[in-house]
């Protein structure tokens, strides 16, 4: 089977930003807009990591911020269906997470059922945040993965100091004073590494509170794709038509799997903890119907299943940005009341007798660069798997990853998913 069309990227930055704009009562109707050394270059070289994907220890929010992602992700595909769809569910979960340390009563209950975090208490929420940044903050050969987190509190509003402590203690969350865009924007690009230089165009007067998560990543693939052997070939889009994409080659022994309707493989950065999932579709399938059956749980227990074979691998090189305003689809997934002015409770984050506060945007954008050495990726969320006696063994696998794919960035020692994404048009 073929894997891409282009070439997957060799030099690997990802960052993602997650904000959350708070205003007065008239909070927002529910309308989307939506250097390390590096393995030699060739052939030849293992491309494989230790053990599958760790699965979540019960009690963490891993497993619940899989399927909060991939439903999140539905619902913006669902939104523009055939457009390129990339997300980061670590930025919009710790995100939306620092934000419900505000929320009480049925909007608490509103957005733990959204993250998939029902039954557990705020202390268990915010301790198993804090102990998994901590673990995205570890040092990896030849990949850096960071994770910031900032508040921008309104001067003449008094929040509550608990409020303040829990996100400072559990999400090493910076505590600023909200006065101009570009404050808060230069904040953003230096924690991106400038891959995400805006998140605030202007600061509305009735906004009280930016809640800011940024995640950056750049990771060199553990085998890097040869530059001499990155080809224009042709990319088969979703309507039939096909536009030239230049195509990373390479070969060698992969994390591997062959589903019902897909084929994908891992493609491993530095010591292997980290690395990208490509899912593509056969050309009797289509990415949709991968989508139709994708759930968290089915995402994960997919990851477990795959093992080392040999095979040749073709990915697009690709550059994209992305934007979503996500407040129609965090809406779907149950957490309207933390829209609505008129119905939201957030009286553990401010004093204020006689006001309230509502969520009035949540924003999110994105960045992603796949190349010959690695990924660079940004995201900005603002909260504005035959033996006998002798076989012989599996015939090596093709995948040339040449038309509609999608892909997930995963760190294999937590399972947490670090970005996600349908590439239609490289």
């Amino acid at each position: 089977m073929k894997f891409s069309r282009e070439s997957l990227v060799a030099a690997v930055a990802i960052a993602a930003i997650a904000a959350i704009a708070f205003g007065h009562v008239a909070c927002a109707t529910i309308n989307g807009t939506g250097a390390a050394s590096a393995a030699p270059k060739g052939s030849g070289t293992a491309n494989t990591a230790p053990a599958s994907p760790a699965r979540a220890q019960e009690g963490t929010g891993i497993s619940a911020y899989t399927s909060f992602g991939v439903n999140l992700y539905k619902e913006l595909i669902r939104e523009k269906p055939g457009s390129n769809v990339f997300i980061s569910p670590a930025s919009v979960g710790l995100a939306l997470a620092m934000t419900m340390n505000g929320a009480a009563g049925g909007t608490r209950e509103a957005m733990a059922n959204a993250l998939g975090l029902s039954g557990n208490s705020a202390e268990a929420v915010n301790a198993d945040d804090s102990t998994l940044i901590a673990r995205m903050n570890d040092t990896m050969r030849a990949v850096k993965l960071s994770v910031a987190n900032s508040l921008w509190a309104r001067r003449d509003v008094t929040f509550k100091k608990e409020f303040l402590q829990r996100n400072k203690r559990y999400y090493g969350a910076e505590i600023r004073t909200l006065d101009s865009p570009k404050t808060i924007n230069d904040w953003v690009a230096e924690k991106t590494n400038d891959k995400i230089t805006k998140i605030v165009d202007e600061i509305d007067p009735e906004t009280i509170l930016y809640l800011i998560n940024a995640i950056y990543f750049k990771g060199t693939w553990t085998k890097e794709f040869d530059r001499n052997l990155t080809r224009d070939e042709p990319f088969h889009l979703i309507d039939g038509a096909t536009i030239p994409r230049p195509m990373m080659r390479q070969s060698g022994t992969y994390d591997y799997f062959d589903g019902d309707g897909f084929q994908a493989a891992r493609l491993p950065y530095g010591d292997g903890r980290i690395g990208m999932y490509v899912f593509l579709p056969a050309d009797s399938s289509s990415l949709e119907q991968f989508h139709e059956g994708l759930t968290g749980e089915k995402l994960e227990a997919l990851m477990m299943r795959f093992s080392p074979r040999e095979g040749r691998i073709g990915l697009p090189r690709f550059k994209l940005e992305y934007e979503a305003t996500l407040n129609q689809g965090l809406a779907a997934l149950g957490m309207a009341v933390a829209f609505d002015g008129g119905r939201a409770d957030f009286t553990r984050m401010f004093e204020a007798p006689g006001a309230n506060a509502c969520i009035d945007a949540v924003l999110h954008k994105t960045f992603i660069e796949v190349n010959e050495e690695g990924t660079e990726a940004a995201a900005v969320t603002a909260v504005v798997m035959k033996t006998t006696s002798v076989m012989e063994g599996p015939r090596p696998f093709e995948m040339i990853v040449d038309r509609p794919f999608f892909l997930a960035i995963v760190d294999r020692e937590t399972g947490l998913i670090l970005f996600m994404g349908a590439i239609v048009n490289p």
